[in-house]
């Protein structure tokens, strides 16, 4: 029963040890991550972290968003990227805004609504995700609900489900680059309002310390370029008829 709380207790004193320091980011780091951002997204940026600050000992951990939420809170992480929207008991910083789209098997007729989808089913990630939310905000504006939702816990096994025509799925557009059978998959828009998830770190309040400073640091930068370069292909991809 003391043990959690003396892992409280170690967390903060480590805390005083940082704030008492020159500000340079030094110590053990545990951070944790949506599966997706793990898989995706974090890979450059964390591999110039650790090159760019060496005296840090990062633990990255992926687990779904209320379990990483809960685990700040409690200590057990000192950060986490989570999808918002996220409850005011923490601290955050804007890293990512994911587009999110709807997601069928190839072939699917245009989607414009619930109405247009040939199975009502709905492959999700466990309640408290994010884009399982805004998909049921999307069903619930039709006044209709998904006849059936089917629970998997990884976007490659999900994107496989819905190539094999299992059901539909609300999932960032970025996921489909790194899907090596996106061929099996057709894409389609949500609509304005639910089409976008801003993706944020965030820390327990007056946890705030140089780690997570340089993390924000690192995180944007990279965040920056992603979203340059994709301006740039916009500017220069001719136009289609």
């Amino acid at each position: 029963r003391l043990s959690p709380h003396g892992q409280t207790l170690l967390d903060l004193a480590q805390e005083a040890r940082d704030a008492l320091h020159d500000g340079v980011p030094r110590g053990p780091l545990k951070l944790g991550a949506m599966e997706s951002a793990a898989a995706t997204r974090l890979p450059a940026p964390l591999s110039e972290f650790t090159r760019r600050y060496p005296q840090v000992a990062l633990d990255l951990r992926s687990r779904m968003i209320p379990e990483l939420c809960a685990a700040v809170q409690s200590g057990d992480l000192d950060t986490a990227l989570v999808a918002e929207p996220v409850d005011e008991t923490f601290e955050k910083a804007a890293i990512y805004d994911e587009e999110l789209v709807i997601i069928a098997g190839a072939g699917h007729p245009p989607i414009r609504s619930p109405r247009d989808v040939k199975t009502q089913t709905m492959l999700a990630f466990e309640t408290g995700c994010a884009y399982r939310l805004r998909m049921q905000q999307w069903f619930a504006q039709s006044g209709l609900a998904p006849a059936r939702t089917i629970e998997i816990t990884s976007w490659h096994a999900m994107l496989g489900c819905v190539a094999a025509n299992m059901g539909i799925t609300v999932m960032p557009r970025m996921l489909l680059s790194a899907f090596p059978s996106a061929k099996y998959l057709s894409v389609h828009p949500l609509p304005a309002g639910l089409n976008h998830a801003p993706t944020v770190l965030i820390w327990r309040k007056g946890a705030r310390s140089p780690k997570i400073d340089a993390l924000v640091e690192v995180l944007r930068g990279h965040a920056g370029k992603r979203n340059g370069q994709r301006a740039k292909k916009k500017r220069t991809a001719p136009h289609s008829v």
